[in-house]
């Protein structure tokens, strides 16, 4: 065994982490109940054994150098491939997962999210006694729920790296390539309406509104949110100005308050444009549409895949109620109540 193989421990890598997180040695040491002189002697038998240096010594923090930065990043990566293990190794012996992850897309319904979970959590324990009553003291199966909140491509990423289990709001098509090994199934689709506040100068314009006037007035985007993969950016014109925001929701309220005009799914637009608060114009582009799916790792389905936590998942979104209220419910109300 190398000696480099002898110094590259989790515990290393953690300490590497939590140096580069918290930004000075000093910092690090106190997070991890050590002195500063200690974690620098461990810095520096990290660096003789892989033969580089990892800091640069002339900043007064902790600045990482290229092959720092390279071993961190892979570092992490580790880190999480090695809590990935553990998870498995007790999700074979419970059946449910320690923890859970699901991403969702910023285009679908909380209202609806938060719903699932509330009746996930409200599972009955594993061991309990009596059917369908859970036990004093606990709820749910046990199994941690993690949110995240994804845009465009950052939604496939955060499954494909392994930051998620469950991906809700992919975009699916004949022209997108879901990463391999994914079992990926239809949610519906969704319609984007191109609308401005009624005080926006597109307002007033009669007709079709043509790309050169578009042109002229600030869009609203949303930042995709993938790290990785190449972002994706939707109906944005050469030279345009644009004012970019990180959700959806924010994208509706900038609209709102004329800062900027775009496209938004209609389910989330309805009830202001009902109202008055926002006005629908056409372009000359096409109307459009996007396919949205939900996926998972495994190429067997959810009982190769994945513990009882995410089958459960899995089952609920095979429900055509669930899927469209995820589509269509950006109320407090049930879709079809007005």
């Amino acid at each position: 065994m190398t000696a480099s193989r002898n110094v590259l421990t989790p515990e290393a890598l953690a300490m590497m982490d939590v140096i580069a997180r918290t930004g000075s040695f000093a910092a690090a040491a106190r997070e991890l109940g050590k002195v500063p002189s200690a974690l620098t002697y461990n810095v520096r038998q990290l660096e003789d054994a892989l033969d580089v240096l990892l800091f640069d010594r002339r900043s007064r923090q902790a600045k990482l150098t290229a092959a720092g930065e390279e071993l961190l990043n892979e570092g992490r990566r580790l880190l999480d491939q090695i809590d990935a293990v553990a998870n498995r190794v007790k999700r074979v012996a419970t059946g449910w997962e320690t923890q859970l992850t699901v991403a969702v897309d910023g285009v679908i319904s909380r209202v609806t999210v938060f719903e699932l979970c509330e009746a996930f959590f409200a599972l009955k324990p594993p061991g309990a006694g009596t059917p369908g009553v859970a036990e004093p003291g606990r709820t749910g199966p046990g199994t941690r729920l993690r949110l995240r909140t994804e845009v465009l491509a950052g939604t496939w990423e955060a499954l494909s790296s392994g930051q998620a289990d469950l991906a809700i709001g992919v975009r699916i098509g004949p022209d997108i390539a879901p990463p391999a090994g994914m079992q990926v199934q239809p949610l519906g689709e969704m319609e984007f309406v191109f609308a401005v506040a009624p005080h926006h100068p597109l307002a007033s314009v009669e007709g079709t509104i043509s790309e050169a006037e578009l042109s002229r007035y600030r869009a609203v985007a949303v930042a995709d949110s993938a790290q990785r993969l190449a972002p994706v950016t939707v109906n944005l014109l050469p030279g345009q100005d644009v004012f970019t925001v990180a959700s959806t929701q924010a994208k509706l309220e900038a609209q709102l308050r004329c800062l900027g005009c775009g496209y938004l799914p209609e389910p989330i637009a309805r009830d202001h444009i009902a109202a008055g608060r926002l006005v629908v114009k056409a372009t000359h582009r096409a109307p459009s549409r996007v396919r949205l799916g939900y996926a998972w790792r495994g190429a067997n389905g959810a009982g190769a895949a994945g513990g009882l936590a995410l089958r459960w998942w899995i089952d609920q979104l095979e429900s055509p109620a669930t899927r469209r209220a995820l589509l269509e419910r950006h109320g407090g109300l049930p879709v079809g109540d007005t």
